[in-house]
């Protein structure tokens, strides 16, 4: 499984996030990238709310999950889970 994260936030301040981390981090997410994704834009902030996913071999979406704020982000022992089921399934 490969993991990847996309912002909203500038060139630079979408690095200093990255720091440590061991994927890549997009930046400069737009509105109509949002749209696209199917995604909750605020307006008040200019920001797009979480929204995951998790992609077969295949690159098709297996799992896929939309907040309209903070709360409802994905745990990553539900990812670790949620992969651990779909393996299991297909064995």
């Amino acid at each position: 499984m490969k993991v990847v994260a996309a912002s909203v936030d500038p060139i630079d301040k979408a690095k200093e996030v990255a720091a440590g981390l061991t994927f890549p981090v997009g930046y400069g997410v737009t509105r109509a990238q949002a749209d696209q994704l199917g995604s909750w834009w605020e307006d008040r902030r200019g920001i797009v709310q979480p929204s995951e996913f998790m992609l077969g071999a295949d690159g098709k979406i297996m799992v896929a999950s939309y907040s309209s704020g903070p709360i409802g982000r994905m745990d990553p022992m539900d990812v670790v889970r949620t992969a651990n089921f779909y393996d299991a399934l297909a064995q």
